[in-house]
């Protein structure tokens, strides 16, 4: 991997390593080995990403409003990358040599706590948008009446309207959840252990992705599917998958950018 500074809009950003395609499953792969490590403390944190999934559920079903189901569901990948700041951790610390606890996780010490917020909020903003178009467009194919419970699915897959909404959907869905990706991809883990402002982490984030578009596209491919897997299975692969993906993130972060942990 060969190793480019870069700078964007008089930032000064940390250099950039270039990647190959094989980096994606090599993150995966040490995931899972962090995983594997910690893993009491690892599938709690997905078990409390599944209990938060089933709770959202049950409410939307009390609330009549069951339709917004799959585009919160689909919001798993702008809210997920604020959730997996105590994964991060966790491997951290496990590359570090450093002690692992229950406290030290739940409550991480981060370097610009600040400008973590801030990235939250942008996410949050992601987030709204993406909902605030999907019950757009849902109220455009559907109107103001949702279908019964029970024929959501039929609706959505055996009908005209059904499949013209999820086609439109997903693009769209997929272009915020791409910029998303672009913005928070390494930005977060960085901003948890240096000392930066949240638009040069941002940035660092989009160099990142764009210097190594190939990769990096595989890398969000893979995440999106794992996700999907994960929420087919009535959240429970959540429980793997979550923390899989958060600690494969670190690692994502430490290949690309050209630093000390």
């Amino acid at each position: 991997m060969d190793i480019v500074s870069h700078s964007a809009g008089g930032f000064e950003l940390p250099p950039i390593r270039r990647i190959t395609s094989e980096q994606p499953w090599l993150w995966l792969a040490a995931g899972w080995r962090d995983l594997r490590l910690h893993p009491a403390l690892s599938l709690g944190y997905g078990l409390a990403v599944v209990m938060a999934s089933y709770a959202l559920t049950a409410a939307l079903i009390y609330f009549g409003a069951i339709y917004l189901l799959l585009p919160l569901a689909a919001g798993v990948v702008f809210a997920g990358p604020m959730l997996a700041v105590g994964l991060y951790e966790i491997s951290r610390r496990i590359e570090t040599g450093e002690s692992i606890t229950l406290r030290r996780v739940l409550f991480v010490t981060t370097h610009s706590p600040e400008h973590i917020g801030s990235m939250a909020l942008i996410l949050a903003l992601f987030m709204l948008v993406w909902v605030r178009i999907a019950t757009l467009l849902f109220a455009l194919f559907f109107g103001l009446g949702a279908p019964p419970l029970g024929q959501i699915i039929q609706t959505l897959l055996f009908t005209t309207d059904g499949l013209e909404f999820l086609i439109l959907g997903s693009a769209i869905g997929g272009i915020l959840a791409l910029l998303a990706f672009a913005t928070c991809a390494i930005s977060i883990p960085r901003l948890m252990v240096r000392q930066t402002d949240v638009v040069t982490a941002i940035a660092t984030s989009i160099t990142a992705v764009t210097r190594n578009l190939g990769p990096m596209l595989l890398w969000a491919w893979l995440i999106a599917m794992l996700t999907v897997v994960g929420i087919a299975t009535c959240y429970i692969g959540l429980i793997v998958i979550f923390p899989l993906i958060g600690h494969a993130t670190w690692h994502a972060y430490r290949d690309l950018v050209d630093e000390p942990a």
